[in-house]
């Protein structure tokens, strides 16, 4: 029988059992007076051919029989029972020899009658029962797996040592499976929450269950937890009715906690710090390792690493420590993080002993008040967040009802844990710093202070992008130009960072630049695109094997409007950005006009156009960049349709408005640049406003004097008198000299200053000299220069126009404009 089948057909009692055994009396001459069915089976031989025959004849190892006792001994020994064993090797009746094991068995005193019984069963069977046995005889007292049976009633009838050894204690004959140990608790998935559930589950269907993880507390140490694989059998009689149910267990705490701690560093590998931000890293933290390594999690950091300073190598002083992750500090629920505090730990303090000494530092368990009133135990391990050398803030674990000290293992954990969380927060702190940096020099490139002009009424808002590609490139701004006129502008520069930033700050210089040449809105974005195309070709790089141009200005967006109050004229034109919305005053009716779209900066293809049009007395722009209206979530004609929903409210201040479509149309954070310029416009009145149309007889500069001394009289401005006589007689002779053959104008403009305007059909652009002494002419423009507040020239399609500003010197009360 092989061990294969041997759970099915095997007889416990054993093949040399001698009611089983094949068997043979012999008398004290070790002949052969008695011989079983058995016998005959299992040699081959009839009763009457061995019957009175010595049992040697049929002995492989003495063919004549002589000296039988030699090999089967026995003879001679007195009836005691005494059972003597030994393999020997007979002759089958066919001629073969058997390998078989016999067994002798004293009877009666030699000379008396039958002397021995000699059993004979085959070997190998023999052998295989005997190993059988023997592992039954080791499970029973020297497996180190705990072996239990338990009845039909699930109750505990037997276990061997091993389980005795687990437990410490024999006293478990009655016991239910759940009662073995305290505070147990099943710690696989997917089976029923108690043993007994689980071991009338294996009767019910048959099927065995295999390293089932139990988690207790045993008599041998009910102060830890113990973890324990467990399988499970059904154990059934010869006939099939149900014995009970086998317990197989092996303590694998040391196993089970490694794995543990083992899983848990690749769960903090993926789950903590997957942001740049440090309280959402501390945060992560806890919830990786609470409650599967430590029943609370404290994180601290040093103030200056919060606001993404450079830490100080080394060791690091107590004070100065905020807490952002913790009881009192940065969450009181993982869902609703509260504000960070300071901590003040004291010199003697675990804390306090860690940041100075840059180690980790155990505190032995202390007795705190729990939940019902009562002292229990308390352990705490503190751990220095550290990286490159400069010590970052500390980590604290806390146990709750934990007496036994800390261990290699879990100390192990700790460090790496910790040591992986430093890394994060040394990338968030860098981010920070970067971010603040891109931030203030952001800001610093924006317009502080928009201007107080007399053509419009001003308000915008600004908002970074909070997503950890960081702030961009987006920019607005708002130019004074002569004659009263704005220049309006709002652009986009692709990407974030440091780069954008800076990028956006060198073409906001150079639009004011070329705003303040007067240049026409398609004119200045031809000279924009330009100057970028120059600049891309300047840091050209190789892109295979070829030259492409780079510059991080490349697909920048922008719009340029120039707004003239006394005439009502906008002119407009955009370099792929989107267009403003326009609101009318009168109907409050929001359109988006169809400007000439332009590519954006530095692509070509396409020239700008300048769209000019009329905007009444109390017009709304709304100039913007993509970051209000588009967005991965956020659909393009729904924004666009919130916008006009909040621009029909276009009599409310603009302040209040720009909040309001801030807070429509962007709830949520933003994941790019916004940026929001709204302008009310207004137009100047007659009362103004003058203007003179000249002609080209020297005879029009003391007409010219005239005129504009009476009319700033009027203004009761008088003590400008003197100053605009002389500023507009040298700008009329100018005309008149370099134009000889156009029509000449003088206007005049009272707002927050006294503007002259000379305007000619000449396209000579005076210049500013010193005139030798021995010159007969060449001082007026220099005159002109030192009496003004400043001057200069602007072109246009008919000619140019020479202007000079005053500041107005009221007489007899306040201004008006």
């Amino acid at each position: 029988m092989s061990a294969v089948h041997a759970a099915g057909d095997a007889d416990f009692r054993g093949p040399l059992d001698f009611s089983r055994a094949a068997t043979a009396v012999l008398d004290a001459d070790d002949t052969v007076v008695g011989w079983s069915p058995a016998a005959e089976r299992l040699l081959g031989y009839l009763p009457q051919e061995v019957l009175g025959r010595p049992v040697g004849t049929i002995l492989a190892d003495r063919a004549d029989g002589s000296r039988t006792a030699a090999v089967l001994p026995g003879a001679g020994l007195p009836a005691t029972g005494r059972v003597r064993r030994q393999v020997l090797r007979m002759r089958h009746r066919d001629g073969r020899v058997v390998r078989v094991a016999t067994a002798v068995l004293p009877l009666s005193p030699a000379g008396t009658g039958p002397a021995r019984l000699l059993a004979v069963a085959d070997a190998e069977e023999t052998e295989q029962w005997e190993a059988l046995q023997s592992m039954l005889r080791g499970l029973a007292t020297q497996s180190p797996v705990g072996l239990a049976i338990y009845d039909t009633d699930l109750r505990v009838v037997w276990t061997n040592a091993a389980l005795y050894s687990e437990m410490g204690t024999t006293q478990y004959a009655g016991l239910g499976p759940d009662e073995m140990v305290a505070d147990g608790e099943i710690l696989s998935e997917r089976y029923p929450p108690t043993l007994e559930e689980t071991m009338r589950q294996v009767i019910a269907t048959g099927e065995p269950v295999i390293q089932l993880h139990y988690r207790g507390r045993p008599p041998v140490d009910p102060e830890r937890d113990h973890v324990w694989s467990c399988s499970y059998y059904w154990l059934r009689d010869a006939t099939g009715a149900s014995l009970g149910v086998c317990e197989e267990t092996m303590d694998v705490t040391d196993r089970y906690l490694a794995q543990q701690r083992l899983d848990l560093l690749v769960r903090a590998g993926g789950q903590v710090g997957t942001t740049l931000d440090m309280t959402r890293t501390a945060q992560e933290l806890s919830e990786v390792t609470v409650p599967q390594f430590a029943d609370e999690v404290t994180v601290d950091l040093l103030e200056a690493v919060l606001e993404g300073d450079q830490p100080t190598w080394g060791i690091a002083p107590a004070g100065d420590v905020i807490r952002v992750w913790g009881p009192g500090g940065g969450a009181t629920t993982a869902e609703r993080p509260a504000a960070p505090r300071r901590i003040d730990y004291p010199p003697d303090s675990p804390q306090a002993r860690s940041l100075s000494s840059g180690r980790s530092v155990q505190e032995r368990p202390i007795h705190t008040e729990g939940a019902d009133g009562q002292p229990q135990p308390r352990a705490r391990l503190v751990v220095p967040l550290r990286a490159e050398g400069a010590t970052l803030g500390v980590v604290t674990f806390a146990w709750d009802r934990r007496r036994d000290p800390f261990d290699a293992g879990e100390l192990a954990v700790a460090d790496e844990l910790v040591a992986r969380t430093a890394v994060s927060i040394d990338n968030a702190r860098r981010y920070t710093r970067e971010h603040t940096a891109a931030l203030m020099l952001q800001h610093s490139l924006l317009p502080q202070n928009l201007p107080e002009l007399s053509g419009v009424e001003l308000a915008h808002r600004y908002l970074p992008a909070d997503n950890k590609a960081g702030v961009g490139g987006d920019w607005f701004d708002v130019i004074a130009l002569s004659g009263t006129r704005v220049g309006l502008v709002v652009g986009d520069v692709v990407g974030h960072g440091l780069r954008a930033a800076a990028t956006m700050g060198r073409l906001r210089t150079s639009v004011r630049a070329l705003a303040r040449l007067d240049f026409a809105p398609d004119e200045l974005l031809a000279r924009l695109d330009d100057l970028v195309n120059q600049a891309a070709n300047e840091g050209a790089v190789p892109v295979d094997g070829q030259t492409m141009p780079y510059d991080e200005a490349l697909g920048v967006t922008c719009l340029y409007a120039v707004y003239d109050p006394v005439s009502g004229l906008c002119r407009m034109a955009r370099a792929g950005h989107p267009p403003p919305a326009v609101v009318d005053p009168a109907a409050g009716s929001v359109t988006f006009p169809d400007l000439p779209a332009g590519p954006p900066l530095g692509l070509g293809g396409l020239p700008f156009e300048t769209a000019e049009m009329k905007l009444p007395e109390g017009s709304l722009l709304a100039l913007f960049t993509d970051g209000l209206v588009q967005s991965r979530d956020r659909d393009l004609a729904d924004q666009l349709d919130g916008l006009r929903s909040v621009l029909t409210e276009h009599r409310r201040p603009l302040g209040e408005l720009c909040d309001r479509t801030v807070e429509t149309l962007l709830p949520g954070s933003v994941d790019d640049d916004v940026a929001l310029l709204l302008v009310r416009t207004h137009m100047l009145g007659r009362h103004q406003v003058a203007v003179w149309d000249l002609t080209s007889d020297p005879e029009a500069v003391g007409f010219a004097r005239a005129v504009a001394t009476k009319k700033v009289g009027e203004w009761g401005l008088e003590a400008l008198s003197f100053t605009t006589e002389l500023v507009v007689s040298e700008l009329v002779t100018n005309a008149i000299r370099h134009a000889p053959s156009g029509p000449i104008q003088l206007r005049l403009i009272r707002v927050r200053t006294l503007i002259c305007e000379v305007s000619d059909s000449g396209h000579t652009s005076p210049h500013l000299r010193h005139a030798r002494s021995d010159d007969e002419g060449g001082r007026g423009l220099f005159l002109v220069a030192q009496m003004t507040q400043q001057w200069g020239t602007r072109y246009t399609s008919t000619g140019k126009t020479i202007w000079a500003e005053q500041p107005l010197v009221p007489e007899g009360g306040a201004d008006e404009f």
